[in-house]
This record gives C-alpha cells, structure tokens and sequence, in this order.
C-alpha cells in the first residue's frame, strides 16, 4: 500500500486529487475534487486540501505518506513562499511548509508546467513515441507561456524554482509589455492572448483564437498573418530552450498547441534557429489532456 501515489492539482476553481496504484502500472484508484473556494481566503484553501484528502483516504481504505502537489507559481527555494501563483492569496505564504503541518505529511510541490511534463512523460506521450527519452520539454501554451523540464524522470526546478520558464525571455519588442514588468517576453507574442491581441491591432477587431485559426486555414489574410508571425516566433522561441537543453522530445501543450501549423511550418521554422546543421527534433502532442496535472503531481512522489 504504500507503493500508491497520491497527487492533487490546485486549481483557481477546484482542487483535484487522485491516487495511482504504483509508479510502473499506475492504475487511477481514486479520483476526486472538490471547489477551492479561494475567496474565502488562504486558511480556508489549507482546509480545502485537508477536507479532500481525508475524503480520498476514506474512499482507498488508506492515509498518504507522502503527498505531490501542483499549482500554478512555485515555491522561492529561498525563501520556501510561494510566488507567481494566479490564487493570489497564496503569494508570500510558506504554503508547502503549512500543508505539510496542516496534513503532518511530506508534501512535494512543482508547478503546474512540471506536473504536465512529468506525468506526459511518465504516463502520457513520451512512453508511445520515445521510450528511451531522457530529456523532456513540455511546453505550455495558453493564455501564458510556460514550460517544464524533466530529465531522467526527474523534474528540475533549479536554483530560483524557475527551470522551464522559457515564456519570460526575450523575443521582439513588438510584443510590448509583459505583466512580469519587463518587455517583448516569448509570452506576449505566442500565447493566446499575444495572437488575440495582434489579430485586433492589425484589423481593429476582437477574436478569439479558435476563429482566427479557423480564418487562417480558409485564407484570410489577417488572420493568415497572425498564425504566420506565430509560426516564426515560436521557432525563434522554442530554439532557444533547444540551444541551452538539447531535449529528445518537446510536447505541446495548451490551446496553441493544437495547432497544426506548429508540427510542420512551426518545426521548420524551428529547425531554422537550432545551432546544428541538419538539427532533429521531435513534436509531439499530449495524450493526458487536462489529466495531466493531477498524474504529474503523484509522480512527484516517485
């Protein structure tokens, strides 16, 4: 019994958590979530968490010994606070080291980029199209760009807790500014929000993503020029992460992921930025879904 792994996605919305039988055949035993109800405050989200894994442990006939945890934001190895979390009551708070007392278990937390690479590696994509992979990329594109690396099975989270967080470098100055307080981040330009917000500067008009792709593809020429300047960057982007980490295999998560455009114009274009002549590199697409993050928090625990 104590082979199961226990993980829980903290969610601005919900809080999900999820027992796997063991981390070679990692059958869903138990599955649950409940409201995070984050405007009830901070205290009340520890509570949350507590009331769900006392739920979850009824259900398994068990209690955790060791607990994963994923959340948007990461833990300051410094100052062990919690940062860059989109629940913004949890910023500035000791949040893993409050858990641990609230539940008086370990708790092992990375952020919701990680949790993905991880459990597409572990459980996912990466198993299908590479076994042998040692080196993972899973990018995030959504509304934010994000990313997470995993390495031998491993996730990094590096010396600032911020390993993966290719989104807030530098790309173009035509991006503008960036909510981190600095400008022209790989964020502005292809997340969701960067295109939406391209789109309307070009035509003065308001759409969203899955529109202006559908555009692209019947030839409209703005949104044409969109999913283009979108293609080129992302291979700017994305070859910088190559440049630095040399992955065996990069999966594109997030709703930008799902375009096309990436896996052929999008991997040339990024082929184009790779310092290596005849550069391979491997696409793929997650098989998880939004599962992902809830699997990669219990694969924390291996």
């Amino acid at each position: 019994m104590n082979s199961f792994l226990w993980g829980i996605d903290l969610g601005g919305t919900k809080i999900e958590a999820v027992v796997l039988s063991s981390p070679t055949e990692p059958e869903v035993l138990v599955r649950s979530r409940i409201p995070t109800e984050a405007s009830r405050g901070y205290e009340h989200i520890l509570g949350q968490i507590k009331k769900l894994i006392g739920q979850v442990s009824k259900e398994v006939g068990v209690q955790p010994v060791r607990l994963g945890i994923g959340t948007p934001g990461a833990i300051d190895p410094t100052s062990h606070m919690l940062k860059n979390s989109n629940s913004v009551v949890l910023n500035g708070k000791p949040f893993k080291d409050d858990l641990e007392k609230a539940l008086n278990i370990e708790v092992v937390m990375a952020n919701d980029a990680n949790c993905f690479a991880l459990a597409e590696t572990r459980m996912g994509i990466v198993p299908e199209v590479m076994p042998d992979a040692r080196v993972v990329f899973g990018v995030i594109m959504g509304t934010g760009v994000g990313g997470g690396l995993v390495v031998d099975g491993q996730v990094l989270n590096g010396r600032q807790g911020i390993c993966g967080e290719w989104g807030h470098n530098f790309l173009d100055k035509s991006g503008g500014p960036c909510y981190c307080g600095k400008e022209g981040c790989v964020e502005t330009i292809i997340s969701g929000t960067g295109l939406e917000r391209y789109y309307h500067q070009i035509t003065g008009e308001q759409k969203r993503l899955k529109e202006i792709v559908q555009e692209a593809s019947e030839g409209h020429g703005p949104a044409k020029n969109t999913i283009d300047r979108l293609v080129n960057y992302f291979g700017r982007g994305l070859a910088q992460v190559v440049n630095i980490v040399d992955p065996d295999i990069i999966i594109l998560g997030g709703g930008v992921g799902n375009i096309d455009n990436l896996y052929t114009e999008g991997k040339a274009a990024l082929k184009n930025y790779i310092f290596n002549i005849n550069p391979s590199v491997t696409l793929a697409k997650p098989k998880l879904g939004d599962s992902a993050g809830v699997f990669g928090a219990a694969f924390l625990t291996v």
